[in-house]
């Protein structure tokens, strides 16, 4: 079972515009979750139907979460792996959103930072940190849909490794 917390916006200033974190506990082990990054088939697990992950520093992670289509497709959404420290972090960046997607501006300026911490007794705790939202009409409303769909993907997540 996951606790999700989503904290109110952080305000930063300068070039990291605001900010917002979606956190749990997950009841899976550090190296389960991490997993989830590191192939396109356990990338599946937090509700994509298809998915893809070249895992290294500038790879991508394709996922659609339709089942229509194909994998590359024009509703792929493609994350770039910015960085990451094994079983300790991952940050990623939107490379292209899938199209149609209502926000042709804001998305440019996002990134995530995902951290995973060992509670020990075969717990996580993940937190997703979401960074470079303005405060101009488009970016917060990117943001308000992004603060419920992470909450959302996260308690998928934690509820498909909870069946393992």
């Amino acid at each position: 079972m996951l606790q999700t917390i989503v904290l109110p916006v952080l305000m930063t200033t300068g070039i990291y515009g605001q900010s917002f974190v979606n956190e749990g506990t997950i009841h899976a082990p550090v190296s389960a979750v991490w997993k989830v990054w590191t192939s396109g088939e356990n990338y599946k697990s937090p509700g994509p139907a298809q998915a893809d992950v070249d895992f290294r520093i500038g790879g991508l992670i394709r996922a659609k979460y339709g089942a229509a289509g194909v994998l590359g497709d024009e509703g792929t959404i493609v994350n770039r792996i910015m960085a990451y420290q094994p079983e300790r972090m991952i940050a990623i960046r939107t490379e292209r959103p899938p199209k149609g997607f209502p926000f042709k501006e804001a998305w440019k300026n996002t990134w995530t930072v995902i951290t995973f911490t060992d509670l020990g007794n075969g717990h996580t705790h993940l937190r997703a940190a979401s960074l470079g939202f303005w405060t101009d009409e488009e970016s917060v409303a990117m943001r308000k849909l992004f603060e419920n769909g992470n909450a959302a993907t996260l308690k998928t997540l934690a509820k498909n490794l909870d069946k393992r």
